[in-house]
């Protein structure tokens, strides 16, 4: 497994820097954010930008493991879907781009909606999902689906049931276990049940229970990080244990990228070697 940290976290550093940092600070892997309101933003990258972003990344060994383009796929205005599948389509599109000859990163996005979405409009959710992962089969490239607290997809059976019944090898779970953390999922049954399906995954850390939790900065709360890569490990997990700073302590005053950071890969860092845990 590697030490990831994605770029969510830093919206408004320019990507030279961001990877300059992020490489002295020891992580293996970076997932890039291209969303409109980052430095990174796909419309911001044209052929020579992407090339050269695509530079920087081998300039320090680092790999990209996934892109990340979070839209809601259940929007029913016609104009703001749209636009939702323009953005998630340029990013399938520069993850075709970005590859690095082994494989390319995946996509790691969200489903939206509401929790009580689910049942009564399930036909329309696939059929939603199935828009955007035929265009991303095409391309070869794989989704992550992120199970989100207060979306229609925030539950680990839910997630299980969406890529069993879609049955493609271009659809995956990204696997963020704060998620399940603050329903009260236990670390073995979150992992037991979500990781078969990981093709990525997000760490933060937290405090508290829905509906009265709040996300932190990974090393700020109590999660048993060297439990979580234990189990990660005896579930055959291989890819980039990916941390992410959430919007909500974006939203603080005084909030440092950069110390945010270096936090998250010490208490990583420091995990893997308490659990024993090989990076590769």
């Amino acid at each position: 497994m590697q030490i990831g940290y994605t770029t969510w976290g830093m919206p408004s550093v320019p990507v030279d820097q961001a990877l300059s940092f992020l490489s002295e600070q020891g992580f293996d892997a970076v997932e890039l954010t291209v969303l409109p309101n980052y430095t990174t933003a796909a419309d911001r990258l044209d052929s020579d930008e992407r090339r050269r972003i695509k530079r920087i990344f081998q300039q320090y060994g680092l790999d990209m493991p996934a892109v990340a383009a979070h839209r809601s796929l259940l929007d029913e205005d016609p104009d703001a879907h749209r636009e939702n599948m323009r953005v998630l389509k340029q990013a399938v599109d520069l993850c075709a781009e970005w590859s690095d000859g082994r494989g390319m990163p995946v996509l790691d996005t969200v489903l939206g909606g509401a929790p009580e979405d689910w049942e009564p409009r399930l036909d329309f959710i696939l059929e939603r999902v199935r828009e955007l992962l035929d265009y991303a089969a095409a391309r070869e490239v794989v989704i992550g689906m992120e199970a989100h607290v207060g979306s229609a997809l925030d539950t680990a059976q839910k997630s299980v049931q969406l890529v069993e019944t879609m049955s493609s090898p271009y659809l995956g779970l990204n696997f963020d276990i704060s998620h399940f953390d603050v329903l009260g999922m236990s670390i073995e049954e979150a992992v037991r049940l979500m990781a078969p399906y990981a093709v990525h995954t997000h760490v933060k850390d937290q405090r508290g229970r829905v509906p009265d939790f709040e996300f932190l900065v990974p090393g700020e709360g109590d999660f048993d990080f060297v439990t979580y890569l234990r189990a990660m490990h005896a579930a055959g997990y291989t890819g980039s244990i990916t941390a992410e700073v959430s919007h909500m302590v974006q939203r603080h005053p005084g909030y440092d990228p950069f110390e945010a950071a270096a936090l998250c890969y010490r208490t990583l860092a420091n995990a893997f070697a308490e659990a024993d845990v090989s990076r590769s």
